[in-house]
């Protein structure tokens, strides 16, 4: 049986198109609980005392959904394929946002942010992976672009059906999106380098996730690309998200909506995907690209914690600023994803930047912590330290690996 490597070196080609509307889709549902946080807690009969705590008690159930199904559907992806992880996991994440639309209580309703969150946690990963291998390493760089720039707008529509809608609504309208995108999903082919490695090179052992902590080099590359992406998610849980909270904190004139908020700093950070993913083909290099993003990041997080007494419209902008500095999602996903060989590359890809979005459980324990011993602002400053320091220093040791050959395998 022969297999046949399809490489593109057009950035629109079907992959990257269903690909990127893929996780635009996936960042709606990803994205929805935060944009409607206050008003479904309350629906649900939550005190407005409680909706802080219980917040982060519905987003941590999310996570630990995404880091578990990030090391099932790395391991899958691998093993079985890209394709077939692709149609599982948006059937399970569109069915269980269908179902998020009809819970009455909080026990409902953390069962179903961790299925969601379980079947959310392959589409980004596996479709990277899926991009990178089709394309070729000159152009490899604008089709994830594509599929990160493109995807990030999901919060945005996820905004404006909030907003036009009742939360409810929302929840059923991100779960029918879902199920027609698997009719797109049809027209999508596999990655020839994986059937390379399936067919061609049988002995070698695919999706071997504890392979990851036999090798001194590549724990190390592993650990460098998940710190590297903190940052990112702890923009996103702590200054946006709980935005509402840290403008009180920050006596910010005028009301800071919590929807509102998640959609301008998306709308940042599909505009800095682009540009960021642009820079790094444009220096030939992904870690510039990125060591860049992290100034303009420690920047505009340093104006959000010294924006007390800004108007309502001048911390918007803050947070569209944000979101343009954490725009290098796009270039970090597909760091990690030609840092490893073939045979391991879904499971890198996929559970990245899972366990990056897991690392929110950690920050948000400590927020709480620090902000009980201090208060929300020194607890936010305290962390935020410590998550960019830890991947300007993660950074600084990953290779470069803009002009890497992918087709390859790990011993």
């Amino acid at each position: 049986m022969t297999t046949q490597n399809i490489i593109s070196k057009n950035p629109l080609n079907i992959v990257v198109i269903v690909a990127s509307l893929g996780y635009f889709v996936d960042i709606y549902d990803l994205i929805l609980f935060g944009i409607v946080r206050v008003p479904s807690l309350k629906g649900i009969g939550v005190p407005d005392e409680q909706l802080l705590e219980k917040g982060i008690y519905l987003l941590n159930m999310q996570m630990i959904g995404m880091l578990l199904g990030g090391i099932l559907w790395g391991i899958m992806g691998d093993k079985k394929g890209r394709l077939p992880v692709l149609f599982f996991t948006i059937s399970l994440y569109s069915i269980a946002n269908i179902a998020n639309g009809f819970v009455t209580n909080m026990e409902q309703y953390a069962i179903l942010r961790f299925f969601a969150g379980l079947g959310l946690a392959g589409e980004l990963g596996i479709g990277i992976t899926l991009v990178a291998e089709v394309m070729t390493k000159e152009t490899r760089g604008y089709g994830t672009t594509l599929v990160s720039g493109i995807g990030i707008a999901g919060a945005v529509l996820g905004f404006l059906v909030a907003d036009l809608f009742n939360w409810r609504i929302a929840y059923f309208v991100g779960g029918g999106l879902g199920l027609l995108l698997l009719l797109l999903r049809a027209s999508v082919y596999e990655s020839g380098m994986f059937k390379k490695t399936k067919e061609v090179h049988k002995h070698i052992k695919r999706g071997n996730f504890l392979s990851l902590f036999t090798s001194r080099k590549r724990l190390l590359k592993y650990i460098y690309c998940i710190l590297i992406g903190v940052p990112v998610w702890f923009v996103i849980a702590i200054l946006v998200i709980q935005s509402p909270e840290f403008s009180k904190a920050l006596h910010i004139n005028g009301h800071i909506d919590g929807g509102a908020a998640i959609m301008w700093h998306y709308v940042g950070a599909s505009l800095g995907s682009f540009a960021t993913g642009l820079l790094s083909q444009w220096l030939s290099s992904r870690r510039k690209a990125i060591f860049i993003a992290f100034i303009f990041l420690i920047i505009f997080t340093a104006v959000y914690f010294s924006s007390t007494g800004f108007s309502a419209v001048s911390f918007y902008i803050i947070l569209v600023l944000l979101g343009i500095a954490q725009g290098y999602w796009a270039v970090f996903i597909t760091t990690a994803s030609e840092q490893f060989g073939t045979n391991l590359r879904a499971t890198v890809t996929t559970t990245v930047p899972n366990f990056v979005r897991g690392a929110t459980i950690p920050i948000t324990f400590a927020i709480l912590f620090l902000k009980n011993k201090y208060d929300l602002l020194t607890a936010g400053i305290i962390v935020g330290t410590v998550c960019i320091g830890l991947a300007l220093v993660a950074l600084h040791l990953l290779e470069e690996t803009f002009h890497k050959d992918l087709d390859y395998h790990e011993d």
